[in-house]
């Protein structure tokens, strides 16, 4: 009996990796035909639901129900199209908010407006009641994929002492926690700006539980800036202004998060505007976050912008490899149940996953669950096996000249022999291993390989192929040579 309740919890394990693969894959997708800021602001936040095998469902939840919605009427065509390319059992995609949001804790706008925001005893008695909702927002840095939410909207595990620093992000680490001090701080607003996944978020999230630690009784309000319009319309609708206006105003600390989707509401920027202008003249304190400086924001009017620039603007740059690798080391210590990870796929997932943060520690924790559920040991191997979607994504565009050089200069032969008709050994198998990085590294089909290699045949380039593949499954110091020409073309 528990042999086959394991065999059916591996299947249900291997389905959900293979359903969330397709996801992976379909997202790519959207976001190339989308653009950046379509995708980022309504596809990224999509979370995966259940399959029903029965019924062909797929469901999709997202964070709210403005942004289902918003989902629902725009793309609920185009996203079932690639999910029944991707899947033809899909034959419904449901959207949806998530069920674990529908119940987040909420600041009122009634007669408590004077309560502390960190005071959450009685943020869940009137759900009905119209709100200014906590919001988790995009998380960057070290963040967990599983969002466990505080009283206020913080996730309790984005703070000061999980954000591992370096060179890329030092500045807006520091002034991140002069903010949070107890001294009033010396440029008014903060913000932060970084690409997608380098760690802004993490710091939103960080100044929040250590101005708290500071001053408990402060009242603080963060969200996103869809939250913030979505809040405002509802107020406007309902005449609720003055109580929305009172109750922002109010706050000792405001921090609102991807500030760049604020662009063209004109209503909202005054209304943000006039705020920005009220809690400074009182000495409360300001962040913004946004993947853009305050002068890139299309679409926002002038005095907004000289109000977000008046203060320090805080570039986080990209993480370069030594940071990568520290948060690596950093977020394996973090694991409740230790899992060995060899040094050299430690190093490999920090020169391969470069774009941002986010990406780098899902795959570690992809990698460790995965062999956690399989009871596989971690190894390079099973990295390069399991993370090709991430991988695929991260590797930048690698020319066959490019490989045929580095072949070159790593077994020590002239560039000439790649093309030329010399059969020595000494010859050949540097130039079969070329022509296999080739398929592998780049779009190239095999004819164009074989033009490439002084005119070969298509079917050298298959032979080629398929002989590199077989000899490193049995000769180690093959399979060494070719993981060493990945690291380095790769890197």
């Amino acid at each position: 009996m528990k042999s086959k309740a394991g065999e059916t919890r591996k299947v249900e394990n291997q389905e959900a990796m293979d359903l969330a693969a397709d996801w992976a894959d379909i997202n790519l997708g959207l976001r190339k035909d989308l653009g950046h800021q379509l995708h980022s602001q309504w596809i990224k936040p999509i979370a995966l639901g259940s399959f029903c095998k029965e019924t062909g469902t797929l469901d999709l939840f997202l964070p709210t129900e403005f942004s289902a919605n918003w989902v629902a009427d725009r793309f609920a065509d185009r996203l079932s199209l690639a999910w029944k390319i991707a899947r033809s059992e899909v034959r419904h995609v449901r959207i949806s908010v998530h069920p674990g949001r529908r119940g987040m804790p909420d600041l009122r706008l009634g007669s408590d407006s004077r309560r502390p925001a960190n005071d959450g005893g009685t943020a869940m008695s009137a759900p009905q009641s119209n709100h200014l909702s906590m919001t988790s927002g995009d998380f960057g840095g070290l963040g967990n994929d599983a969002i466990g939410l505080g009283s206020m909207g913080l996730d309790p595990s984005l703070t000061f002492a999980s954000f591992v620093t370096g060179t890329s992000n030092v500045l807006g680490c520091n002034a991140a926690q002069r903010m949070a001090a107890n001294e009033t701080p010396q440029f008014a607003p903060l913000y932060l700006k970084a690409a997608t996944g380098q760690g802004k978020t993490h710091l939103l999230h960080s100044i929040g539980h250590a101005f708290l630690a500071n001053h408990p009784r402060a009242r603080i309000f963060y969200c996103s800036a869809e939250r913030f319009m979505v809040e405002f319309v509802q107020a406007l609708r309902q005449g609720q202004m003055i109580e929305f206006k009172s109750r922002l105003r109010g706050f000792d600390l405001l921090m609102v998060d991807d500030i760049q989707f604020i662009i063209g509401k004109a209503s909202a920027q005054e209304e943000l505007l006039y705020t920005i202008d009220a809690l400074l003249a009182e000495g409360k304190r300001l962040v913004f976050a946004a993947d853009r400086a305050p002068q890139a924001l299309d679409g926002v009017e002038q005095r907004l912008l000289s109000r977000l620039s008046m203060g320090l603007v805080a570039d986080i740059m990209p993480a370069d490899i030594e940071l990568r690798r520290l948060i690596l080391e950093h977020r394996l210590a973090r694991f409740s149940s230790p899992t060995e990870v060899p040094s050299d796929v430690i190093e490999f997932l920090a020169r391969t996953i470069n774009r941002n943060v986010r990406e780098l520690v899902g795959g570690l924790n992809k990698l460790i669950a995965y062999a956690q559920l399989t009871g596989q040991a971690v190894s390079l191997q099973l990295a390069e096996e399991q993370l090709t979607d991430i991988l695929s994504a991260n590797r930048r565009r690698i020319t066959i000249d490019e490989i045929q050089r580095t072949v070159c200069q790593f077994y020590r032969v002239d560039r000439t022999e790649m093309s030329s008709k010399r059969r020595a050994r000494a010859v050949v198998r540097p130039r079969q291993v070329a022509m296999y990085l080739a398929k592998v590294l780049t779009p190239r089909s095999y004819p164009e390989i074989g033009r490439k290699f002084g005119g070969r045949d298509h079917s050298t380039v298959i032979h080629a192929v398929r002989l590199i593949e077989d000899l490193r499954t049995r000769d180690a110091d093959m399979d060494g040579d070719v993981r060493s020409l990945l690291r380095q073309l790769e890197s």
